[in-house]
């Protein structure tokens, strides 16, 4: 695999003409646009990267005639911001790519799921969807867009707690089977997509699909938008090309002593300062959601630990054993290390449990905490323990 350079891009904010993308969009089939999206290999930009295409293909099969568009715009892990300067700078491909994504799989009604930290946005918000329901009707097509607020609770990004908590009920995820492309919001067909995804799609129709290879590598293709933040002199939004090394993204934004870089938020993995150049920033490597915190040799990995364990503690539904005990134990366990009523060896037991959760968690939640858990453990043990 050939590795990438750090290449900036414009593709999320680039100016586009919203109504001739969304007439030439209209004028294909459902099967040609989704041929599109496919031929693209567009993978979900929320960070658990399934092919987006396939997911509208999914949906867009089934028999039932009522199927919604869901955004999940519930930007609820730390140190990921980007979500709120693109409904803030380009609300209008939000909703251009929900259209589209509604015409790919014969939906007529869309949802915007927002932050509730969020809400200050609503105004303008609003202010773009009534221009953009007038070009909509001015086409001659028929799909709406709704916004519905989250109240704070990280467990509503998870998509079965959205559609739970959209449906006036307390935010817990769902058993699956069956999958929301056969029985989503009011269990009937439904394809949710992360904000950036629904902007991309729409860009590649914009472009064509042959166009948008041209970025990334063959496992990652395309732009990302980067959130980042911590020790850096540059704190910002910023598209990239997806496939450089940790490494090259630590020239651009490290401040000359960076011993970490936290890919994808809490929920991530800690790539230390040994692994930089040989850490591809991708579905190759380390996929992203969009979070990127980097840390100095200030930092104390054990807090930085200790800090997320809270998080996931707090943020834990409870509904299933293994997350609502596990992240508690693992929290525990590691102060028990820290102030010496464990010995180190107890490291390999919580790790144990970590991998448990992975297999044994009801949802991405409890899967992902062992990602920052186990990968501040193998590599900063020393800080962990002393």
């Amino acid at each position: 695999m050939k590795k990438k350079g750090l290449s900036k891009v414009d593709l999320i904010f680039e100016t586009i003409d919203a109504k001739v993308v969304l007439e030439k969009a209209f004028s294909m089939t459902s099967e040609e646009i989704i041929q599109q999206i496919l031929e693209s290999s567009l993978k979900g930009r929320g960070g658990a990267g399934f092919p987006t295409g396939l997911k509208w293909k999914y949906t867009a099969a089934e028999k039932d005639p009522e199927k919604y568009v869901i955004c999940n715009a519930d930007e609820g892990e730390p140190g990921t911001f980007k979500d709120r300067e693109i409904l803030d700078r380009a609300s209008y491909k939000v909703y251009g790519g929900m259209a589209i994504a509604g015409r790919a799989m014969g939906a007529k009604k869309g949802y915007i799921y927002l932050r509730g930290e969020y809400r200050f946005l609503l105004p303008q918000l609003y202010l773009e969807l009534h221009k953009f329901h007038k070009m909509i009707a001015e086409i001659g097509y028929d799909f709406s867009i709704e916004y519905r607020m989250g109240s704070g609770a990280y467990i509503c990004g998870e998509e079965s707690a959205l559609f739970e908590s959209i449906e006036g009920r307390r935010g817990e995820p769902r058993n699956k089977p069956p999958y929301p492309t056969s029985s989503g919001l009011f269990n009937k067909p439904t394809s949710i997509n992360n904000v950036e995804t629904l902007v991309t799609a729409m860009m590649i129709i914009a472009k064509g699909a042959q166009e948008y290879v041209k970025l990334g590598t063959k496992d990652s293709r395309g732009s990302k938008v980067f959130s980042v933040s911590g020790d850096t002199p540059v704190p910002g939004i910023f598209e990239l090309e997806l496939g450089m090394t940790v490494q090259e993204f630590v020239t651009e934004f490290g401040d000359g002593d960076t011993k970490a870089v936290q890919v994808g938020g809490a929920s991530g993995f800690c790539v230390p300062r040994k692994k930089f150049a040989d850490t591809i920033i991708g579905f190759e490597g380390v996929p992203t959601g969009g979070s990127m915190k980097l840390f100095n040799s200030s930092r104390s990995m054990y807090n930085v630990l200790h800090n997320y364990l809270e998080f996931f503690s707090e943020e834990s539904c409870g509904q299933c054993t293994p997350c609502r005990v596990g992240c508690q134990q693992l929290l525990k366990g590691i102060e028990m290390v820290k102030k010496g009523e464990a010995k180190s060896t107890y490291l390999y037991e919580l790790v144990k449990l970590a991998d448990t959760m992975k297999v044994a968690s009801k949802c991405g939640l409890g899967q992902s905490v062992g990602n920052a858990f186990k990968s501040i453990v193998e590599n900063f043990r020393e800080e962990v323990i002393y």
